[in-house]
């Protein structure tokens, strides 16, 4: 009797292992299908949590951790379809300025002319996606608007405007500036222009650690090709000086280009107010590229406020 009960359970715990031997290769082969489509970090929704200041603070992304563990678990075809989904819609025909949202009056514009420059996958939220330069648009874009500044993000894709032109990759500012030019058509009153970038240097030169926090060392650049360079040398410097003050070293200064080899404008005659912004490298986490974005937009709001106060006045 013994042994005829030591054998049903030696075959319930064979059956067992079968089972999660083919459930856990049925899992990895999945994530690395979802992987291979080298899908960009567009998910706002996503971001938008991990962005909440209760969640950043009491550390509850493991828990968004877990909960996206479970939804795979419980539908994993139906999570394949969402990803081929949003693939799909990344190939759709370009969506015109005229259709954005004109209620809100937006005073501040954020862009990126290398929309597919990325930083390092950090933790399990990014095993299926690549954070890129897009995601550091919708922290500015939450914070700014938080505090009454409200701000446009632009998601019509540079590729296809390269596509459409035949232009090549050295052509993105020519196809950032239309992108510029009909979303200030659409709403007049857009003031402020940020074009957000990330350096290609190793990590060690793109971080710097401040009371215990690791950050993205931020960069400005300014083209000197662009006649009137010295109005938005002037508006980087005062935001770089509110930096050096509130986070030194934070700052890796102000960047000026011309001559052979560079685009030595980066759209910055289009507006005074219109910068270009380098946070962190390619091998800066999503937590350092927050903490630098948290930085850049206290400054770049006690900028602004003496800006509009004086305009109000």
């Amino acid at each position: 009797m013994r042994k005829e009960y030591k054998l049903k359970v030696s075959t319930k715990k064979k059956k067992l292992f079968i089972y999660l031997f083919f459930f856990l290769c049925g899992l990895f082969l999945s994530f690395k299908y979802i992987n291979s489509l080298n899908i960009n970090y567009k998910n706002k929704r996503l971001t938008e949590f991990i962005l909440d200041k209760a969640t950043y603070k009491k550390g509850y992304t493991k828990t968004l951790i877990k909960n996206t563990f479970l939804d795979i678990y419980k539908n994993p075809t139906k999570y394949l379809i969402n990803i081929n989904t949003k693939v799909k819609n990344e190939q759709e025909t370009l969506i015109p300025a005229t259709n954005l949202d004109n209620s809100n009056k937006p005073l501040i514009y954020i862009y990126n002319t290398h929309q597919t420059e990325e930083y390092a996958s950090s933790n399990i939220l990014e095993f299926t996606i690549k954070p890129t330069v897009t995601m550091a648009n919708y922290i500015l874009e939450d914070i700014f608007n938080s505090n009454s500044y409200k701000t446009l993000v632009e998601e019509r894709n540079i590729k296809e405007i390269l596509n459409q032109n035949n232009w090549k990759y050295s052509n993105s500012y020519q196809a950032s500036r239309i992108f510029l030019e009909t979303s200030k058509e659409t709403h007049p009153t857009l003031k402020y222009f940020i074009d957000v970038h990330r350096d290609s240097l190793k990590k060690e030169r793109t971080t710097i650690t401040i009371n215990d926090k690791s950050y993205a060392k931020l960069l400005f650049i300014v083209g000197l090709e662009n006649k009137t360079y010295n109005d938005n040398l002037m508006f980087t410097t005062e935001i770089n000086n509110c930096l050096n003050t509130k986070y030194p070293n934070l700052s890796k200064g102000i960047y000026k280009k011309s001559g052979p080899g560079v685009n030595g404008i980066y759209n910055q005659d289009f507006s005074p107010y219109t910068i270009l912004i380098e946070i962190g490298g390619y091998e800066n986490t999503t937590t350092e590229v927050l903490n630098s974005s948290i930085a850049f937009s206290e400054c770049f709001m006690e900028v602004i406020s003496i800006y509009e106060s004086s305009r109000n006045n």
